[in-house]
């Protein structure tokens, strides 16, 4: 067990939460069942937590018999979920779950990250969906700072990688609108559809790659749980 205040007391919920309560601690789980096995990965999962405190969260993860850490020989980290971490897979979705049938859209509309959007998105591509040739996908948020603004999906022999600098290849679709409209579209709360319809979103370029973007793009995977009212 790590050493830190507790609750002192017994009962098994109690001991669970002076484990996985400490702040970033689920977000970190998260972003290890989603299949995040290396500490720049777990960074861009986790754009806002600094990277002390991952160390120190994966340290007591470590500690607690939540994950593995291994290091090969050039000297890569590698971290994995034990059969304990991975015991908590449907507690740590259901929380997620419950989050996305219960609280209003709005208050997950506040906390716009566009890091955050891309990486989850990046992931989960349906690549299969994609041309076996080489496809760039660039994203345009207009409202965000140079550095935030522009972000490529680049898909190449099933692989896909993110850029948040120009990779220098020929765009073959650009989607442009407010970060507001994309997350609200990858969460399930409207559709490409409709927010081409209402021109919140544009799409340019490849007509097949713009006309089957919602199969391709996928949803996040909360996105099906229905919403429900309190």
């Amino acid at each position: 067990m790590v050493e830190r205040d507790g609750y002192g007391q017994f009962c098994p919920v109690s001991m669970a939460s002076e484990i996985l309560c400490s702040r970033w601690t689920t977000l970190v789980v998260r972003e290890l069942l989603c299949g995040s096995t290396h500490f720049n990965e777990l960074r861009r999962g986790l754009p806002k937590m600094s990277p002390a405190l991952l160390s120190k969260r994966l340290k007591e993860l470590e500690q607690t018999g939540v994950i593995t850490v291994t290091r090969s020989a050039n000297g890569t980290t590698h971290y994995q979920l034990t059969a304990s971490g991975e015991e908590l897979r449907p507690l740590i979705m259901g929380l997620g779950n419950w989050a996305q049938r219960w609280m209003e859209s709005r208050l997950s509309l506040k906390n716009l990250d566009p890091s955050l959007l891309m990486w989850d998105m990046r992931r989960s591509l349906d690549t299969g969906r994609l041309p076996t040739r080489r496809c760039t996908i660039q994203f345009l948020y207009p409202e965000l700072s140079a550095a935030q603004k522009s972000w490529w999906l680049v898909v190449e022999n099933g692989k896909v990688d993110l850029c948040n600098f120009d990779p220098g290849y020929d765009v073959d679709l650009l989607v442009e609108g407010s970060l507001r409209s994309m997350t609200a579209i990858w969460m399930g709360l409207t559709t490409i559809r409709q927010e081409t319809d209402a021109e919140t979103l544009k799409l340019e370029g490849d007509r097949v790659l713009a006309r089957d973007m919602q199969e391709w793009l996928g949803l996040s995977v909360f996105a099906k749980t229905p919403r429900m009212r309190a």
